[in-house]
């Protein structure tokens, strides 16, 4: 087992009155035990001045550790079956709906990986469609989930 912390500050400001009227900012970090601080905030949903588009958003991250985790898990399957990758690009997109009850949620992921391989080996089309099959089936993320995660591979 092993465990991975997150700590979430926010913090009303002085000048901030109109909290119960939904006029407060949004914006707070994330503290990572690594050190790394993020700076976070609402969706594009909630309005400036009270989100900011510069910070990262829950759904945009919950978008980057999904492709994160299958880019980590693609090079550790990859090097397994003897395939050296010189670099992995992936511009994913997340898409909210709303479920049967009505509430927004993230209900799909598309990863769009573009992948460059080196070395004397390079994987056919069904060689590549397995590793990323076998990636999938490896991520932690994506076993966490129950969007559906889709793999577009250029």
């Amino acid at each position: 087992m092993s465990e991975h912390i997150a700590i979430i500050s926010w913090k009303r400001t002085a000048g901030e009155a109109d909290f119960l009227k939904g006029k407060y900012s949004r914006d707070h970090t994330w503290r990572f035990d690594g050190g790394v601080t993020v700076p976070a905030s609402a969706s594009a949903i909630v309005p400036a001045p009270w989100a900011s588009a510069s910070c990262v958003d829950p759904e945009e991250a919950l978008v980057a550790a999904a492709s994160s985790c299958h880019m980590l898990s693609f090079m550790f399957v990859a090097a397994k079956a003897g395939f050296q990758l010189d670099s992995y690009e992936d511009r994913a997109v997340g898409t909210m709906a709303k479920n049967e009850k009505g509430t927004q949620w993230v209900n799909l992921v598309v990863l769009r990986p573009k992948i460059a391989f080196g070395g004397a080996k390079i994987p056919s089309a069904a060689e590549l469609e397995h590793l990323h099959h076998l990636a999938h089936e490896a991520c932690f993320i994506a076993n966490s989930l129950k969007s559906e995660i889709r793999v577009e591979a250029a």
